[in-house]
């Protein structure tokens, strides 16, 4: 499996397509092959009381990690979509850059399964939550 995209062109799409990725200033790190990282810059509004960082925060960070990787592996198939999540929080995200780390468990010419370790750069080697997910892949895909 070939990447087709580049860290900065994963980026730009992402950017691009999605303004709340643009806005929260969204960084993708790292692509390689059943790999990609990306990084939300910490902000005040990704906290919740008790300073810790929020659920939905921590969401993000895995779903656009897991589209990352997606469109390093497949190019620009922007209709890709999220077909589900299940999220697991396993710590308190101290206030930090938000990390998400995406790998395929499976690639499929439909359906892309993907797990998403999240952590916070103040706590860099805590795993703060574990997500599973998959992403439905437009039906033109010829990467299987």
């Amino acid at each position: 499996m070939d990447l087709k995209l580049d860290a900065a062109a994963v980026q730009a799409l992402i950017r691009d397509g999605l303004v709340a990725a643009g806005r929260g200033g969204l960084v993708v790190e790292e692509v390689r092959v059943n790999y990609a990282r990306i990084c939300l810059p910490f902000e005040d509004g990704m906290l919740r009381p008790g300073r810790v960082i929020s659920g939905p925060t921590l969401f993000t960070a895995a779903d656009s990690a897991m589209y990352a990787l997606v469109l390093a592996h497949l190019g620009p198939a922007l209709m890709a979509v999220t077909s589900d999540m299940n999220l697991r929080f396993l710590a308190k995200a101290r206030p930090g850059d938000v990390i998400g780390e995406a790998i395929f468990l499976k690639l499929g010419r439909r359906l892309a399964v993907m797990e998403a370790r999240l952590s916070s750069r103040a706590e860099p080697d805590r795993i703060v939550a574990h997500a599973t997910g998959s992403y439905a892949l437009p039906i033109a895909s010829d990467h299987a």
